[in-house]
């Protein structure tokens, strides 16, 4: 992709990828989704998680998988507030950037 992905848009395309299991998605999972939309490395998702997390919008929790302990993060009322938010932020940027790409050219 040749945009840059800041930290602001990771931050809210990471909230979406967990608000989609009501019980919450493990680190693995996470990193697995967004790489599905876009091109990003696990090195730079999991320190998106422990901010998310030190800001409050996740709760934590390890649920044990084959003799492992598995990370889950779910959203937390401040999680949803956030992706909220940043929901809003994205309707009125895109709206106003693709309003630009819709126009026709005067030559």
């Amino acid at each position: 992709m040749v945009f840059n992905t800041g930290a602001a848009l990771l931050d809210a395309i990471v909230l979406a990828v967990v608000s989609k299991d009501e019980e919450g998605t493990y680190g693995y999972k996470i990193t697995q989704d967004v790489r599905t939309t876009i091109d990003v490395s696990e090195s730079t998702l999991y320190p998106v998680l422990r901010r998310l997390q030190k800001n409050g919008c996740f709760e934590v929790y390890d649920v044990e998988c084959g003799g492992r302990n598995r990370r889950y993060y779910k959203l937390t009322d401040e999680g949803w507030t956030q992706l909220k938010h940043y929901r809003n932020e994205w309707e009125l940027y895109s709206s106003k950037i693709s309003s630009l790409f819709s126009r026709e050219e005067s030559v």
